[in-house]
C-alpha cells in the first residue's frame, strides 16, 4: 500500500501547485481568488475540473468576435436625439442627471435619447399579450435575443407567430443561450429556419463542453420591432413566466416597452450580438435604413421620457454596468429602492449600499422569499441578514417568486434590465439595462414597488435571530463561495 500513499501525496502536491496556479495566473477579485483556492484545495481533482469549465476566462477567441463589432447605429440614434421634440424631461438636464449620464456615455456607447413613450409591464400576461400584438403588427423586421426560450406553451405560441411572420416576409431573428434554454433544440428552432427566419446560437453558448467553458451566458431580454418598438427587462419566453410552474407559483417581473429612439440602441446591440455569433459572412448584418429607420420630424414619437440603454460583459475589462449602477445610486439623498431576485454583491457594491444608508438616505431592498437556486439562496440570505443589521431594510416577497431587477434613485432616476445584484451579473454575463431620467415614470416605479410592499414582510433583527444554527452555518459557507456562485 505504500505505492498508494505515494500516488496520493503527489496528487495533493500536484493539485496544490495547479491550484495556487491557475487561480493566481490570471486578474480577478481578491474574494473570488479565494473562492476558487477553496474549491480547488478542498476537493482535490474534482476541483480541478470544476475550474477548467467553470472558472476560465473567456476564451480570446470569443473576445475577438465581439470586440471587433462597430456600432453601426448611433449615427442615426444621433440623429434622432438632434430632432427630438423640445418637451423633453426635465430631470434629464439636471447636474445630478448629468454625472450619470456622463459616466454611461464617457465612451460615447451610451447617448441619451429623449423623444421615448415608455410603458412598465409587471404581470407575463400582459407583457406576453402586448409583445405578441406588437410582433403580428411587424412590417418589417423583429429581432428577438432571450437568455431563456423554452419549448413550452407560450415558447411555442412565440415561435409559431415568428414563422407566420416570416412566410409573411418579415425578417425575423433570434438569438438565444444554449445553456438557459434547455430542450429548445436545433430541430425545434428548425421549424423556423424553414419559415425563412434566421436563429443562432449565442457565441458563448456554441461548443461550451469542448471550448471548456460554460459560464459565461447571454442573459439579455431584447425584442425590436421594425426598430421603432422595443422590450427589454427580467421576463424570459416560458411558462413560468406566466406564473404556471408550481414550483414558483406567481411570477412577479419588471419588463418595459420603449417606443422611440432608444430602440436604436437596442436594435444596435442585437445587431453586434448578432454579429459576433455568425458562423458565416452571408449572416452579418450591415448598416441599413430599415433597421435603424431615420425618425425625422414627420414620423418621431413624441414621447418625453429621457432614456439610455447600457449593455456590459465579460469581454471589458471593467465591470462598466456595475460600475455605472454604484455611481447612480451615489445620487441618492431621498430614496434608493432595489428589487433582485438574487443579492450577492461583491465588496464595492455592498460598501455602496452601506455608505448610503448611513447616510439617513431610506435604502430598501427586495428579494423572494424562495430560492430557484438553493445554494444561492443561502448567499442571498447571509447578504440580506447582515444589511439588515446595518440599517438597510430587506422586504421579502410573499407572493410567489419575485425575479424583477429594478433600482429607483429619488423622484427621477430609474432604471429596469437584466443585471440582477450579483457577482454573475457583474462579472460574468451579458447583460443590457435601461436607465430612465423622468420624474413621471419614476412614480410609476415607486407605485409598482409599494404595491409589492403590500406583499412583503420587513425583515426584522429579531427574525434573524430565531434562525438555526445549521440554517446560519449553511448561509456562511453560501456566502464564502458567493464570488463564483
Amino acid at each position: 500500500m505504500i505505492w498508494w500513499h505515494d500516488f496520493v501525496r503527489i496528487i495533493i502536491i500536484t493539485n496544490t501547485i495547479l491550484a495556487f496556479y491557475v487561480v493566481f495566473h490570471r486578474r480577478r477579485s481578491v474574494s473570488t481568488t479565494w473562492a476558487w483556492l477553496i474549491i480547488l484545495l478542498v476537493l482535490p481533482v474534482v476541483g480541478i475540473t470544476l475550474y477548467a469549465f467553470f472558472g476560465r476566462g473567456i476564451s480570446q477567441e470569443n473576445i475577438f468576435a465581439i470586440n471587433k463589432q462597430k456600432h453601426i447605429g448611433l449615427r442615426n440614434v444621433q440623429k434622432s436625439i438632434a430632432k427630438a421634440p423640445k418637451n423633453t424631461s426635465p430631470s434629464d438636464t439636471s447636474k445630478a442627471g448629468n454625472i450619470a449620464i456622463n459616466f454611461f456615455n464617457h465612451q460615447q456607447e451610451a447617448p441619451l435619447t429623449k423623444n421615448n413613450q415608455v410603458k412598465l409591464y409587471t404581470e407575463g400576461e400582459t407583457f406576453f399579450h402586448d409583445m405578441l400584438k406588437d410582433m403580428v403588427r411587424a412590417k418589417e423586421t423583429i429581432n428577438v435575443e432571450f437568455y431563456t426560450f423554452y419549448s413550452d406553451n407560450i415558447g411555442n405560441r412565440v415561435l409559431q407567430l415568428l414563422i407566420k411572420k416570416a412566410k409573411q416576409g418579415v425578417k425575423v431573428r433570434v438569438i438565444y443561450d444554449a445553456w438557459g434554454s434547455m430542450g429548445a433544440t436545433k430541430a425545434w428552432f428548425d421549424q423556423l429556419r424553414a419559415a425563412g427566419g434566421e436563429v443562432l446560437p449565442f457565441i458563448t453558448s456554441r461548443n461550451m463542453i469542448t471550448r471548456y467553458r460554460i459560464n459565461y451566458h447571454l442573459h439579455r431580454k431584447i425584442v425590436v420591432i421594425d426598430g421603432r418598438i422595443s422590450w427589454t427587462g427580467g421576463f424570459n419566453i416560458g411558462d413560468q413566466y406566466l406564473g404556471k410552474k408550481k414550483k414558483f407559483g406567481h411570477w412577479r417581473d419588471s419588463q418595459v416597452r420603449i417606443v422611440g429612439s432608444a430602440s436604436l440602441l437596442l436594435q444596435e446591440r442585437f445587431v453586434m450580438d448578432w454579429n459576433a455569433s455568425i458562423t458565416n459572412n452571408q449572416q452579418l448584418i450591415r448598416f441599413n435604413s430599415t433597421l435603424f429607420p431615420d425618425l425625422d420630424e414627420k414620423n418621431i414619437h413624441e414621447g418625453d421620457v429621457a432614456t439610455q440603454i447600457i449593455s456590459d460583459g465579460p469581454d471589458r475589462y471593467a465591470p462598466y454596468m456595475r460600475n455605472g449602477m454604484m455611481r447612480l445610486m451615489l445620487l441618492a439623498r431621498k430614496r434608493l429602492w432595489i428589487q433582485t431576485p438574487y443579492l450577492i454583491p461583491d465588496d464595492a457594491v455592498f460598501a455602496t449600499w452601506q455608505t448610503i444608508a448611513s447616510s439617513g438616505v431610506d435604502v430598501r431592498i427586495m428579494i423572494p422569499c424562495k430560492p430557484d437556486h438553493p445554494f444561492i439562496y443561502r448567499a442571498t440570505q447571509w447578504y440580506a441578514n447582515e444589511l439588515t443589521r446595518l440599517g438597510v431594510k430587506i422586504y421579502i416577497y410573499k407572493d410567489g417568486f419575485l425575479h424583477a431587477k429594478t433600482t429607483i434613485v429619488d423622484d427621477h432616476f430609474s432604471s429596469v434590465g437584466s443585471m440582477n445584484q450579483d457577482f454573475r451579473s457583474y462579472n460574468l454575463n451579458f447583460e443590457d439595462n435601461a436607465v430612465f431620467y423622468d420624474k413621471k415614470f419614476n412614480q410609476k416605479m415607486v407605485a409598482a414597488f409599494e404595491e409589492d410592499m403590500k406583499h412583503s414582510h420587513l425583515l426584522t433583527k429579531e427574525e434573524i435571530k430565531k434562525q438555526s444554527r445549521a440554517l446560519r452555518t449553511l448561509q456562511a459557507f453560501s456566502r464564502m463561495l458567493s464570488p463564483i456562485l
